[in-house]
């Protein structure tokens, strides 16, 4: 399928969550939610642009995210990792890994993606706000942005939701229906 025009996200950080301070990371805190608007907006004009999706509307509607499910499920791409790549992963991981990676366009989708989510969920579901939890460098989510407020008490990462989608894609255990189901099970614990 032929790619539309998209910008990329540029972080002005490393993403290398566990080896940034905490001052970067509350930068990174604060130029993330900067960032949101101009995000979906980039990411809606992708989607338009795209034949088949040029009607979907970024209207913040819980059903918008099934059309956006299959438009990313369309969108994913990986390239080859490199040898420093898989030694590196494979001596922090205790099982086998893939000598494919996602490229850098499909892991700014996924940001944007998160993005766009974690703004469907804040709009329809008012005890969820943002927030930012350090806690141990082994915590998955260290630093990153979250979204607070489950009756569950469990933080929600949208962005790592997303990019672990792309993965589902990849390994075709998931279709673009998944993005809604998040949704649909995240905002039950509302």
């Amino acid at each position: 399928m032929e790619r539309v025009p998209y910008k990329t996200i540029e972080p002005p950080f490393t993403l290398k969550f566990a080896e940034m301070s905490k001052p970067e990371l509350r930068d990174y805190y604060r130029w993330f939610l900067e960032v949101i608007p101009s995000r979906v907006d980039e990411l809606a004009g992708a989607v338009k642009r795209t034949p088949g999706f040029e009607s979907w509307a970024a209207d913040f509607t819980p059903s918008s995210l099934e059309a956006l499910g299959n438009w990313y499920a369309m969108q994913v791409e990986t390239r080859p990792r490199t040898g420093d790549e898989i030694e590196e992963l494979a001596a922090k991981l205790p099982f086998p890994v893939s000598s494919r990676e996602l490229t850098n366009r499909t892991i700014s989708l996924a940001m944007d993606i998160g993005m766009y989510l974690s703004q469907v969920l804040l709009r329809n579901s008012p005890p969820l706000k943002w927030d930012q939890l350090f806690g141990g460098k082994t915590y998955i989510d260290y630093g990153q942005p979250v979204l607070t407020g489950f009756l569950d008490k469990i933080p929600r990462n949208p962005v790592g939701a997303i990019t672990t989608l792309a993965y589902c894609f990849i390994d075709k255990t998931r279709t673009g229906k998944r993005l809604r189901e998040i949704y649909d099970t995240w905002s039950r614990c509302c």
